[in-house]
């Protein structure tokens, strides 16, 4: 059930409005909605403009946050948070750090499959906007700190551990000693450069060490016929280490 001050999405059949279901009015061109309507609403439902255009009321999920909560840069792509995931089995009992959080965006994804997440982030007003965006997301499993991941203390403490940062040899041997045996280690690197410091760190101390680099392509489809877009299909690379 949503709830006042909750975030909602709109849906008018062609677009999304990410809206607070509070007492205010909101204007579009299909007409005037009462927002405070939404309240007690379930996902799925309808509300209806003064002018009686439908929107579908939507819950947001992770996607949804990605496309719409505010942004200190440019975050992961899905498609690399869900690598992280996946080649690092997260699950809903791992203990999960998750450094260089920027606005929140992987935290926000990790909140909802891992039990718990620790984030942290240096900037103190990025930081900030990661703590908006994750209580926004109405995760209570997702802890932000504004501080450097080397400040994080214990000895196999953290089943997994996310670098999305610029990363040297003193944060993979601190990630090293947090982790539990078996757990992972994951980082996002844009260049190379930055790539070869964390192979070159981590191939020492850890069992195993992958790196990926995963081409997205999406299609387009027109009546003239279907071809991939013409996006990047880079983003970066994900280095993977067990423990």
């Amino acid at each position: 059930m949503i709830r006042e001050n909750d975030r909602v999405l709109l849906f008018d059949g062609k677009r999304e409005f990410f809206v607070r279901a509070v007492e205010k009015d909101f204007s579009t061109d299909r007409g005037i909605l009462k927002l405070g309507d939404l309240i007690g609403m379930e996902s799925g439902g309808t509300i209806y403009s003064h002018l009686d255009k439908p929107f579908q009321v939507r819950v947001p999920r992770p996607t949804d946050f990605f496309n719409h909560a505010k942004r200190t840069g440019a975050p992961m792509l899905p498609k690399d948070i869900g690598m992280v995931i996946a080649y690092t089995g997260m699950n809903r009992r791992d203990r999960v750090l998750d450094a260089g959080c920027g606005s929140g965006v992987a935290a926000i994804y990790f909140g909802g499959i891992a039990g718990h997440v620790t984030s942290y982030e240096k900037r103190p007003e990025f930081a900030e906007i990661c703590r908006a965006n994750i209580l926004e997301a109405g995760l209570d499993n997702v802890e932000v700190i504004a501080g450097d991941m080397l400040d994080a203390e214990g000895e196999g403490v953290f089943d997994v551990v996310h670098l999305d940062m610029q990363i040297e040899k003193e944060h993979i041997e601190h990630a090293y000693k947090l982790l539990k045996s078996g757990g992972y280690l994951a980082t996002y690197t844009p260049f190379l450069e930055h790539t070869f410091t964390v192979m070159d760190a981590a191939i020492p101390l850890f069992a195993e060490v992958t790196c990926h680099e995963f081409i997205g392509r999406e299609l387009t489809r027109t009546e003239r016929g279907t071809r991939p877009s013409t996006r990047v299909a880079h983003t970066g690379y994900i280095t993977v280490c067990r423990k």
